[in-house]
């Protein structure tokens, strides 16, 4: 089923989905902070002590802990990138319209995913 695009946003449409993405955006920079206090409590730990990732059997356990963390933090980082892009264009008045084909972004869409740059139609996949 084909999305169907949406009319330019109303001024009320706009103001919830400013509302949306300032409050992702907000628990992004807090999960941001919580995952950098992880890292830096990962590392910290692991400097305390001579770990041998290779022959130690926590050492596993820790370098799996700090790459899974780094992930997470990383995920979080992007999150909040696209989030600042997401009010950059809506301050722009370029907010809910595709990259791709320029359509507008059906509000479903955008109450789902707030920083989406695409249609449903374009990003299915190109056969």
């Amino acid at each position: 089923m084909a999305e169907q695009p949406s009319r330019a946003l109303s001024a009320s449409d706009e103001a919830a989905l400013r509302d949306l993405l300032t409050a992702e955006r907000a628990a992004a920079v807090t999960r941001v902070g919580v995952l950098t206090l992880a890292w830096d409590d990962i590392v910290a730990s692991s400097s305390l002590v001579a770990v041998d990732d290779e022959h130690d059997p926590e050492g596993a356990t820790i370098a799996f802990e700090r790459a899974h963390v780094q992930a997470l933090l990383d995920q979080a980082r992007s999150q909040l990138a696209d989030l600042d892009l997401a009010l950059e264009r809506l301050g722009r008045g370029r907010y809910g319209t595709c990259e791709r084909c320029g359509q507008p972004i059906a509000l479903e869409r955008l109450r789902a995913r707030p920083a989406a740059t695409t249609c449903v139609h374009c990003t299915r996949p190109r056969r």
